[in-house]
This record gives structure tokens, C-alpha cells and sequence, in this order.
């Protein structure tokens, strides 16, 4: 038992130190440009587009922060404002599909899907979810009541105390990170070793090849659908390794987890929304089945056209 903590334990340093190296400068330039004239300049620039998803200019405030800082601080810019239920609505799918994009994206990419593909494909599902909803709904005109939160605000004073915010919020991401990830990896490496991912594997199995993946990708899929991109980024990388996920399902594996991944969590925090969450679980859910099993088909006939070629060329070879 000592020795499967040792190594769970390892593994989880190892991979707090990857991850770390992306989540630390990532972090604290977010924070720090939060208080300076850049992050302002971006919500006017992004302000003109607000209108074309249904949404007025205030609501480029809480997309923006959401998107480089995190749900919360997204969540808390809304609650700043004063809109509409199907306005509200509209910016948590939005946020739900692309919050936290550059941590997210960048710890994603680690386990060797494209950066920019990761992106796309969170920034796309946004702007096509708002589209549409703005488009198809024609209720929501009432103003949203929000729930028991309210919106905090804490503004340093000077560019001493908003370094000093920055590392803080900087390292606290990082004490997080080793508190989820490190346990995780013991209780992983236990599982592993005892032979208990194989039995879930088999229960995920039916589920999986539906999406074109095979049952050796289960552990990718369950680390980012229960605690999301960042955290999960770590278990991920360590199945690549230990459970020899191929390059093909890992690529589907993430573009099914950018479309819905914490599923719990990323749910549960737009309570205080004062909206209906169960729309934005089961929306997120039906886009990430469809959407992979697109991709997967594409991806199958591809191959099979390249299978093709190569065996033409072998025959005209022969």
C-alpha cells in the first residue's frame, strides 16, 4: 500500500509541476492586465458583437472576464448588471462552453491536441449556442432574479498591491491544483494497480465506442467530465501514458470534454444565476455526443480513403 502512495504521489508532484508551469505566468498576467487599460480596450472591442447574439453592450464584461479569468469572476460581472432572464441564460451557455480559455486550452493542449483547435472549437460552440438560442427563443423578456450571491469586488490600490494580488492568486491556483491533483493520482494509481479502471472501463466501453473511441480512453473521459480541463488535464496526461491512449482518441476525447466537461460544477455555479440549469446540462451533453460522433465519422472516412489509396498504389506498384 506504502508503495502505490509513493508512486501515486510522485506522479501527482510531476504533473503538478507540468501543469504549474502553464497555470502559474498564465494566472498572474490574467490578473494583473485586469487592472490595467488592456482588458477594458478588449470589451470595447468585443462590445459591437454583443448585439448580433442577442445580447446588449454590458454583457461583454462578463464574457470577457469569464473567458481569461474564470466562471466566477464571469458569474460576478453579471450579477454587477441588470438583465434579462433569456440574456442571462444566453451568457451562462456561452461561458459554459468557453470560460477560463487560456488555462483551460493551454493545460489541454498538453496531452497533444492543438491549442488553436481547442480554441476554435470552445469559442465556435459559444457563438453558435447564443445564435441560436437568441434566434429560437422567443420568451426570457422578464428581468433575471438572482439568487443569495452578490457580486464582490475587491480593487487594489497601486501597482505594488496588484502585483502582490497577482502572485497570490497565482500560487493559490497552483496550492489548488497539488490539493486536487496529487490525491487524485494516489487514489488513480490504487485503482489502476488493483485492476478497478478495467472494470469501469468496461461499464464506459458501450458509451465510448458510440463515439468512435476505444475503452482504454474511459479514464480521459471521466477525469475531465467530473473536475474539468485544468485539473483533469493531469489524469489525462498520465492515462496517455499508462493506458497507451492513441492520438485519434484523444483528439476526440477533448473535443468531446471542451464541449462538456465539470459537469457537476460547471452546472451547479449558475445557480445563483436565478436560471434553469438543467437546459445547460442537457444542451452541453446532446453538442458534445453529436458533435463528436461527427467529427469521428469524418475522421473514419478519412482513413478509409487513405487505406484505399495506399492499397491502389501498392496493386499499381506490384
Amino acid at each position: 500500500m506504502s508503495g502505490i502512495f509513493k508512486r501515486g504521489f510522485k506522479q501527482g508532484l510531476s504533473t503538478v509541476w507540468i501543469l504549474g508551469k502553464v497555470i502559474f505566468p498564465i494566472t498572474l498576467i490574467v490578473t494583473i492586465l485586469q487592472y490595467t487599460p488592456v482588458l477594458p480596450w478588449l470589451i470595447e472591442v468585443v462590445e459591437p458583437v454583443m448585439y448580433l447574439l442577442g445580447l446588449p453592450g454590458e454583457a461583454a464584461v462578463p464574457l470577457v472576464l469569464g473567458n481569461t479569468l474564470n466562471l466566477y469572476a464571469g458569474i460576478g460581472a453579471i450579477l454587477s448588471f441588470d438583465f434579462t432572464v433569456k440574456e442571462v441564460f444566453i451568457m451562462a451557455m456561452m461561458l459554459s462552453f468557453s470560460h477560463n480559455i487560456f488555462i483551460e486550452s493551454a493545460v489541454a493542449s498538453r496531452v497533444g491536441v492543438n491549442w488553436f483547435l481547442i480554441v476554435a472549437v470552445r469559442i465556435g460552440l459559444a457563438i453558435l449556442s447564443a445564435i441560436v438560442i437568441n434566434l429560437v427563443w422567443q420568451g426570457g423578456g422578464e428581468m433575471a432574479q438572482y439568487g443569495l450571491a452578490t457580486a464582490q469586488s475587491v480593487e487594489p490600490n497601486g501597482m505594488l498591491e496588484i502585483a502582490m494580488l497577482a502572485m497570490q492568486t497565482a500560487v493559490v491556483a497552483i496550492i489548488q491544483l497539488a490539493l486536487i491533483v496529487i490525491p487524485l493520482m494516489i487514489v488513480m494509481q490504487y485503482l489502476r494497480e488493483k485492476g478497478w479502471l478495467e472494470v469501469f472501463s468496461g461499464w464506459l466501453a458501450p458509451f465510448l465506442k458510440l463515439l468512435g473511441m476505444h475503452r482504454n480512453t474511459s479514464m480521459t473521459m471521466t477525469a475531465g467530465l467530473t473536475i474539468g480541463l485544468a485539473f483533469g488535464a493531469g489524469l489525462m496526461i498520465q492515462a496517455k501514458k499508462d493506458d497507451g491512449v492513441s492520438n485519434k482518441d484523444m483528439h476526440l476525447a477533448l473535443i468531446f470534454l471542451v464541449a462538456c466537461h465539470a459537469v457537476v460544477e460547471d452546472t451547479l455555479v449558475f445557480i445563483p444565476l436565478g436560471i434553469s440549469v438543467l437546459p445547460l446540462l442537457v444542451i452541453r451533453l446532446v453538442t458534445a455526443i453529436i458533435l463528436t460522433m461527427v467529427i469521428a465519422f469524418i475522421w473514419n472516412q478519412l482513413e478509409l480513403r487513405k487505406e484505399r489509396k495506399q492499397h491502389e498504389h501498392s496493386y499499381h506498384t506490384l
